[in-house]
């Protein structure tokens, strides 16, 4: 794993009087102007008090949304001046471009235990190119480079990548939190080792499962890629969600996996409805009982049962997607039982629990398990390459 890498952290470099460039992600989610969840802000608060605290001016850079190379004022990061203000405690001074003579004031103009936040990076085409001359003038503001945007870190683009390459660099705090839990949940983990893998398609996490079958112990796949499985096994799924065409995709995966001793987990029963809205009728089947006019919409109690016995005698759980489809009860029963059980271990001491993934982290926190988990990724994509076993071009170029 990438982690395994010398990259460094903030423990290790001198920031006493020095500009230090501070990539950070804040694309947060904004209605009428105003932004309706601070997360991604409050989570970068532990290394602009650390750089402060050592002596450091902070820069941030960030992007906001899709501008594509082009400015594009709704997508201007002085929308999030106020939310930034007032997460971090600190003045923001504002810079209207991320390079030249704006960037380069605005530095300048920002006094002790300020924080200088710079206009979208990716209102410039050579972001997302990655283009070594827009780094170059990205570079110049500053004398250290500190990537604290693990979620970006799937992306070679030049505020995350090209710049690491051109000034002495760390990973910041979030970043650094975001390593170490990787690395113990699959670089070096306590075994036996469990994955959950749910959501709706075989298709789209294809590299995922073919990667964890040969790290884990035992693989719990969920969701509607449970359903692909189960058809592929000959099983009857009536109008379940299901890629039929990756049948023999399913099966190889299921060879491989027996191949390294890898044990994976499908339902043994399973909750079935002839639609997929609250309030309709449903029943609990064996899984070889789907009618035909029915869909499975989520794992049985039975199934429940196994994986909880399984979670007790495992020692580390990386999560990546629901089991049923969580989002109208009751089939959210088997993902939120589970998650509780996971919390409940991980409280005990038992279980290191690592998450990641938007549905992931939704349906965490509806179970009110998130707190207890060991490490919940903010990451969607760059977690999910992670899981991979992709290198992350981010986190590689810090490695110098």
């Amino acid at each position: 794993m990438e982690a395994n890498m010398a990259w460094k952290t903030l423990d290790d470099v001198t920031l006493a009087g020095k500009v230090v460039l501070t990539r950070v992600d804040i694309n947060v989610p904004m209605e009428a102007g105003v932004v309706t969840d601070t997360t991604r802000i409050d989570k970068i608060r532990p290394t602009v008090e650390d750089i402060i605290a050592r002596g450091g001016k902070v820069v941030l850079l960030a992007h906001f949304d899709r501008p594509k190379g082009k400015v594009v004022p709704e997508m201007s990061l002085s929308h999030v001046v106020t939310a930034v203000e007032a997460s971090l405690g600190r003045k923001v001074v504002f810079g209207s471009d991320c390079v030249g003579p704006p960037a380069q004031a605005a530095i300048k103009a920002a006094g002790p235990g300020d924080v200088v936040l710079l206009e979208n990076t990716r209102f410039h085409a050579g972001e997302e190119k990655n283009d070594p001359a827009f780094a170059a003038q990205l570079a110049a503001l500053g004398d250290i480079f500190v990537n604290d945007a693990f979620s970006a870190a799937h992306r070679a683009h030049a505020s995350t990548e090209a710049l690491a390459r051109l000034l002495p660099c760390a990973a910041g705090r979030l970043m650094e939190a975001e390593l170490r839990a990787l690395e113990a949940a699959l670089g070096t983990p306590q075994r036996p080792v469990v994955a959950v893998v749910g959501g709706a398609k075989v298709s789209t996490k294809l590299d995922l499962l073919g990667n964890l079958v040969t790290k884990v112990d035992h693989l719990v796949i969920g969701g509607g890629m449970a359903n692909t499985f189960l058809a592929a096994q000959g099983f009857e799924v009536g109008r379940s969600l299901a890629e039929h065409d990756m049948a023999p995709t399913a099966r190889e995966i299921l060879v491989k996996a027996k191949a390294v001793g890898c044990r994976i987990h499908l339902p043994f029963d399973v909750v079935v409805a002839s639609e997929f809205k609250a309030g309709t009728a449903y029943r609990t089947v064996k899984v070889n009982a789907c009618p035909a006019d029915q869909m499975i919409l989520d794992a049985g109690p039975e199934t429940l049962a196994e994986l909880t016995a399984v979670f007790q005698a495992c020692k580390t759980l990386i999560w990546n997607g629901p089991l049923g489809a969580f989002e109208i009860p009751p089939f959210d029963a088997s993902t939120m039982a589970a998650a509780r059980v996971a919390a409940r271990l991980t409280r005990e001491g038992r279980l290191v629990s690592v998450a990641g993934g938007g549905d992931t982290v939704s349906a965490l926190n509806q179970a009110g398990a998130a707190a207890d988990f060991t490490f919940i990724s903010t990451a969607g994509g760059a977690f999910l390459e992670w899981m991979e076993g992709k290198q992350l071009p981010g986190v590689v170029a810090l490695g110098g």
